[in-house]
């Protein structure tokens, strides 16, 4: 066998040779090589810097992370110690039992805090001695503690305390100790962290000079293979340019320089042949000359310096009245009275000249003459009937249009590319006060603007400045439009608008009226601009009025309305068709008061209403039924039937409340029930909606609590793979166990937590720890996280997964981030730019709870994601119904037309798991396979879930 191998490696290493003399004998190949020789030179700079800055960092880590924290926590333990002698003191010198009994507790929390502190400066000590000393300063609190414990509390000799005195000394001394070793331990370190720093600097420094030797050289013999052939070739292009067509073109070699030159040989050749067919096409185009000019309906003539017709084409003679073969040799002047032959004779002393002359069969002639070098002239003869009847039309065409343009409403000014004025109307001049005649075309707005100000009957520069203004219009090359007072009260709107020839026109309208029925408008901003109702303005000013009127014994109810699956009717048919349901339902609320009472829109879908009356209560009641009850018939919009519903919170005063802020809060916190209950209903204020909201703000409290005291912690589930039959991935799911109520539920704490805002910092808490722990896990497990739509509000995310993989060193083709519709529905374009940033990074995303909103479809077009998870609602009822199985299948296919991975949640039976098998379902999840297990049990149900497989 080893006489066999050598001289397959000889072959090998040949072939490798004769491949890299290929590659080399181009051009293309040689700045290959030299490329790949300052790569390789780089990369080895790059590699010992790393190493140094490695080692370096190393260093600097144990000066701080050990040497310095050692020394804080033994100088805290030294505080503890000191903290302990003044309460013994103090134990000493009080005569009440309970105030010693308090202090006893809290020697024992210092002692407690003590050893704490002094053990974790001896585990971060560097040092054998600092340890001992450590341990020594313990050894000699604890003998002092127990010395004090031994002399009992009555009243002691000197030689007692001076034994006490004795042994605190000591522990002292070993602490004092303690610290002054560690610190010269990490003196130690930080010395050598400057040698290291300062070798890696010299060698980097030659390195560095080596490498700029080395590439120097590099580029000269790069030089030398591409400059010589580049001159030949350059000098061979510039004789064949300068016309020398018999230049010798130099053999060339097999590179790229070869081929140019082989290239720049044929070309010559080229030359040659396009050199003589060109001579064979003129004097081919000469015969074709003569056909054109015989062919032509033009009549043309060609005469000598005596005026005798050299040539004629058979037009020409036509117009004489002459038979074509008659034509030559025929003198013009003996064709007197004709009218062709007349024109010519008179434009002799002319150069060249052109005139029209009309027949007397009605036809008009255009006859131009252009003389020739020997004194002769050419002539040509043109039938421009039809041109002259269309010159007509056209004169009539711009009579009706200066008719027009002076009876237009408008001023109008149309400009060419130039910016040089084509036409004007009569009304611009009278807007702006000048005569007619004052423009001229071919003006500038600059120079309309000097006439304006010159000649305009108008005291007032604003017209002046207007027409100014419309020059940075013009720069942008766009439409536009300015809207100005000229003169006094006078508003003119001017509009650009570019042309089809490069011009633009400009229109000038009187908005006078427009703007003082605008100013009419402005005192209607007590309205909502939507519905016409009062806004929040005058629904304050109203609450206000209500409430002064309390003390004359007029009581009054608040209500706060939100419309239900009003944002299913936005994201469903778009906002003009939940405008136009607002306009809807704010007619059909109006009409559920009295005259005294008040509707108003606060934003949004959210209405309130002020109502007044004697029997409050009873009164709101019936509202309150009436409101609800003009909800049941749906509404009918553009051609869409919508159901919506109304949720009311009451409350009255003064019984709840007697300020409008309150009351308003109150309303607010019994709409809240009213939707808690099941939405469509109304609810009045009491005193537990009140407790309610209390408690609300202990969970919130809480929940802060628990991130900081690390009360939060990561449970995984397995997703199995039904091809290879082992684990594939494990969804981080968050526990959060509540030291009073036990285990929280993640339905009530994660919504609490995206709506104060915390859901940022314990999202990126479940990403460092989920990747943390995926690491220990085999090489082929991802690890799957979910992510709240708010994490995408800031794009924060993007951060967190970087320094989650950063820290923990997990590859990011391990993490998958499982997202619901939710996050595209709000800020679809920022969302979605935040998605492609994270799968550049090399992350996987998931759509969670496939097929549960109403623009999954959407979504999957417009993102590419990696997989797809069936929503368990599908999957629960996939062994008894037959539209579950059909919508699973489709859901499959769809993910496998889309190189998606699809996983189905929520498996619990084996004849779910066959089914998901049959219809090709890639992964699942459930209880089927495993319960969520905490973090330090997954690794027995990877090793379960790989036997059962097995």
């Amino acid at each position: 066998m080893i006489s066999l191998r050598i001289p397959i490696r000889i072959v090998r290493w040949r072939a490798a040779c004769r491949a890299l003399l290929r590659v080399g004998g181009t051009i293309r190949g040689r700045i290959l090589l030299a490329f790949l020789m300052l790569s390789t030179i780089t990369a080895l700079l790059g590699t010992y810097a790393i190493l140094g800055i490695l080692t370096t960092g190393q260093l600097v880590d144990k000066t701080y992370d050990r040497s310095l924290m050692s020394i804080n926590y033994a100088r805290a333990a030294s505080a503890d110690f000191a903290a302990i002698q003044v309460a013994v003191a103090r134990v000493r010198l009080a005569n009440d039992p309970a105030e010693q009994q308090a202090q006893e507790a809290r020697i024992e929390s210092l002692v407690q805090t003590f050893e704490e502190d002094l053990g974790i400066a001896a585990e971060r000590a560097q040092s054998v001695r600092a340890a001992a000393e450590a341990n020594a300063a313990k050894a000699a609190v604890v003998d002092w503690l127990a010395a004090r414990r031994e002399f009992g509390a009555g009243p002691q000799s000197v030689d007692v305390w001076k034994a006490l005195d004795a042994h605190a000394a000591t522990a002292e001394q070993h602490i004092e100790l303690l610290i002054n070793f560690t610190a010269g331990d990490g003196f130690s370190y930080r010395q050598a962290a400057r040698i290291l720093v300062a070798r890696d600097v010299r060698l980097s420094i030659a390195a560095t000079l080596f490498a700029m030797v080395l590439a120097g050289v590099v580029a000269l013999l790069l030089s030398r293979q591409i400059v010589r052939p580049v001159a030949e070739a350059s000098a061979v292009a510039t004789r064949i340019a300068a016309g020398d067509l018999a230049v010798p073109v130099p053999r060339g070699g097999g590179d790229e320089f070869g081929a140019l030159l082989r290239a720049m040989e044929a070309m010559r050749g080229n030359i040659r042949a396009m050199m003589q067919e060109e001579v064979a096409q003129r004097r081919s185009a000469e015969g074709l000359l003569v056909d054109a000019v015989q062919g032509s309906n033009e009549g043309i003539v060609v005469a000598d310096a005596a005026g005798r017709i050299v040539m004629a084409n058979a037009r020409f003679a036509a117009l004489l009245g002459l038979d074509p073969t008659e034509a030559a040799s025929f003198e013009l002047a003996e064709a007197r009275g004709s009218v062709t032959a007349d024109a010519l004779l008179a434009m002799r002393d002319h150069d060249t000249a052109a005139v029209q002359r009309q027949a007397a069969d009605g036809r008009w002639l255009s006859i131009s003459r252009s003389p020739t070098r020997d004194g002769g002239f050419v002539a040509v003869c043109s039938d421009i009937t039809r041109l002259k009847e269309q010159e007509e039309q056209l004169k009539r065409g711009n009579l009706q249009l200066d008719a027009a343009l002076s009876n237009m409403l408008q001023g109008l000014c149309l400009f060419d590319a130039e910016g040089g004025l084509l036409v004007h109307n009569r009304c611009f001049c009278d807007m702006f006060g000048i005569e007619p005649g004052s423009l001229r075309p071919g003006m500038s707005l600059r120079s309309m603007a000097s006439e304006i100000a010159a000649h305009s009957t108008f005291d007032d520069s604003r017209a002046v400045d207007l027409v100014l203004e419309q020059e940075d219009l013009l720069r942008s090359g766009s439409s536009g439009a300015l809207c100005r007072s000229i003169r006094g009260d006078f508003i003119v709107s001017v509009r650009h608008q570019p042309t089809a020839e490069g011009g633009w026109i400009a229109t000038y309208e009187d908005v006078t009226q427009r703007f003082e029925a605008e100013a009419r408008i402005i005192t209607m901003a007590r309205r909502d601009a939507l519905t016409g109702l009062a806004n929040r303005m005058v629904f304050a000013e109203r609450l206000e009025e209500a409430a002064a009127r309390l003390a004359e014994g007029d009581g009054f109810a608040v209500f706060c309305l939100d419309l239900d699956r009003f944002k299913e009717v936005n994201d469903s048919f778009g906002h003009p068709v939940g405008d136009a349901l607002l306009k809807e339902v704010a007619g059909r609320l109006q009409a559920c008061l009295r005259e005294t009472d008040l509707l108003a829109r606060l934003g949004g879908d959210e209405f309130a209403i002020v109502q007044s009356g004697s029997r409050l209560r009873d009164d709101a009641i019936a509202l309150a039924g009436r409101l609800t009850c003009i909800f049941d018939e749906p509404f009918l919009l553009d051609g869409h039937v919508v159901s919506v519903g109304v949720s009311v919170g009451i409350s009255l005063a003064p019984e709840h409340g007697q300020n409008p802020e309150t009351l308003l809060k109150c309303a607010d916190l019994a709409l809240y029930r009213a939707k808690a209950g099941g939405r469509g209903g109304w609810s009045f204020f009491d005193e537990e909606m009140d407790l309610e909201l209390r408690k609300r703000r202990a969970l919130e409290h809480d929940l802060k609590q628990a991130i900081a005291q690390g009360e939060l912690e990561l449970f995984f589930q397995p997703i199995v793979s039904l091809t290879h039959g082992r684990v594939a991935a494990c969804e981080a799911l968050l526990r959060w166990k509540h030291p009073e109520r036990g285990y929280v539920s993640p339905a009530e704490f994660i919504p609490l937590a995206e709506e104060t805002g915390t859901i940022g910092a314990i999202g990126e808490w479940v990403l460092r720890r989920a990747c943390h722990e995926a690491v220990s896990w085999p090489s082929g497990v991802a690890v799957a996280v979910n992510v709240s739509a708010a994490q995408f509000r800031n794009a924060a995310v993007v951060r967190a997964v970087m320094e989650a993989l950063t820290e923990s060193g997990l590859p990011a083709y391990r993490l998958e981030l499982e997202i619901t519709e939710s996050v595209l529905l709000t800020d679809n374009v920022a969302t979605l730019a935040t998605l492609h940033t994270l799968k550049r990074l090399g992350v996987r995303v998931a759509m969670d709870d496939f097929g549960t909103g109403y623009s999954s479809l959407s979504y999957l077009q417009s993102f590419p994601f990696d997989k797809i998870k069936i929503d368990q609602s599908f999957v629960r009822n996939l062994d008894i119904t037959g539209n579950s199985r059909l919508i699973v299948r489709s859901v499959v296919g769809l993910g496998r037309s889309l190189g998606m991975t699809v996983t189905a949640e929520g498996i619990e039976t084996e004849a779910q798991m066959e089914q998901l098998r049959l219809e090709g379902c890639d992964e699942a999840q459930g209880y089927l396979f495993s319960r969520p297990v905490p973090a330090n049990a997954i690794h027995e149900q990877f090793e379960r879930l790989r036997l059962k497989a097995a």
